[in-house]
């Protein structure tokens, strides 16, 4: 396999990661605004009794993906496959 190939591979992986890891961020982001200010929300949103439980989950889920993506850039800029495995 030419090393252009191995190159372009690896920082496809790169942004795909970074993209996971942006994502996840946002996720999390909005989280915390549900979890702080559901009053707020509120008015965007109509289902109520929904709001407390979907704001954990909405955290939980991004601080998964935020850290799936970190450990999948680190990964791709080493060459870590244990890391790209995670």
């Amino acid at each position: 396999v030419p090393m252009g190939v191995l190159s372009c591979v690896k920082y496809l992986m790169f942004i795909f990661n970074v993209l996971v890891f942006a994502g996840g961020t946002c996720l999390a982001g909005v989280g915390v605004w549900v979890a702080v200010d559901p009053a707020g929300f509120q008015d965007i949103v109509a289902a109520k009794p929904v709001l407390s439980a979907g704001a954990y989950l909405l955290l939980a889920v991004g601080i998964a993906l935020s850290l799936l993506g970190f450990l999948g850039c680190c990964g791709a800029l080493r060459r870590s496959r244990p890391l790209l495995l995670v």
